[in-house]
């Protein structure tokens, strides 16, 4: 019922900047809480940033500080800023929508990152 559709991945050196992008279409009513997950292989899908329509935002320890997660309601879109780029942050990252009264959770197909030393 909801489709995410995220952008704005690349090859970046280490310490520098990219923003990725997730616009959702479909029951857009439904969301409430939206965000951005990364996994690498052999490694567990992990939460990089949160935020719920009102704005409340929650992130992961090892990117405080560095990325900022905003999100403009009325274009239905959520974007991840994400500056002074670590090797470690290489990942697909992807997007996230909850819809709680539906009791899901929709994902997008996911955007390379890579942070090159």
């Amino acid at each position: 019922q909801v489709q995410l559709v995220e952008s704005g991945g690349g090859l970046v050196q280490a310490g520098g900047s990219l923003r990725l992008s997730c616009t959702a279409s479909g029951s857009i009513f439904s969301i409430n809480a939206m965000g951005w997950y990364r996994q690498d292989p052999g490694k567990q899908r992990e939460l990089v940033a949160t935020i719920t329509r009102s704005g409340a935002t929650n992130y992961a320890d090892s990117v405080m500080g560095r990325f900022t997660i905003s999100r403009d309601n009325v274009k239905n879109t959520v974007a991840l800023q994400m500056n002074s780029l670590k090797p470690e942050d290489t990942a697909v990252y992807y997007c996230n929508a909850r819809a709680v009264l539906l009791h899901k959770d929709f994902w997008g197909q996911g955007t390379q990152v890579t942070v090159s030393s």
